[in-house]
């Protein structure tokens, strides 16, 4: 696996590399180079595989990360490519036409969290959310305690519990009931 790290690197920037386990890796590279990197992985390094793609909003940096997850089954490890696109411009070139079926990835992730794929099939139809006309839900500045309030019946004589303190009591009760079995131990 280094010996393709190295020959990844003398191709192209790799801004982060991640030895996670001895079958588990992931690099961050430019979000420019992403079509060059992720074509050569496939093409030359046997990562044939593209297991899932996945994003992660980083709010407090205003960007998204975006992941692919490909896996070698020659060599049998795991490679996360992760490429970050600013919040304000989410727009990233689809992939689909390195691996066709990314297009359900990508559209998903449009849907939740209104990261764009120009290009990609289907990109524009609901996916999940259907007729869905609020902000992207998985964002993190996504309030769901205001939507749920405004969204759903609130039933009157709900209580709610701290879940904390609620578990304690539910799993510990006899234990909270006789605190002095504490002191004894």
């Amino acid at each position: 696996m280094e010996d393709f790290l190295n020959r990844l690197k003398q191709k192209v920037e790799i801004r982060e590399q991640i030895k996670q386990r001895d079958d588990l890796y992931f690099i961050t590279i430019k979000k420019e180079q992403t079509e060059l990197v992720l074509r050569y992985i496939k093409d030359n390094e046997k990562f044939k595989h593209l297991s899932f793609m996945q994003a992660v909003d980083y709010l407090d940096d205003s960007k998204f990360m975006l992941i692919y997850m490909l896996y070698s089954f020659s060599r049998k490890v795991s490679l996360g490519v992760s490429v970050f696109i600013d919040r304000k411009e989410a727009i990233m070139t689809s992939m689909h036409n390195i691996w066709p079926h990314l297009w359900q990835y990508q559209r998903e992730i449009k849907e939740m969290y209104g990261i764009d794929f120009p290009s990609s099939p289907r990109v524009n139809e609901d996916f999940i959310l259907e007729s869905w006309d609020n902000m992207p839900p998985m964002r993190r500045d996504f309030d769901t305690l205001k939507y749920s309030e405004e969204t759903y019946y609130q039933r009157p004589g709900r209580k709610t519990n701290d879940p904390k303190e609620y578990m304690r009591k539910k799993l510990y009760n006899d234990f909270v009931k006789t605190p002095k079995l504490r002191d004894d131990k």
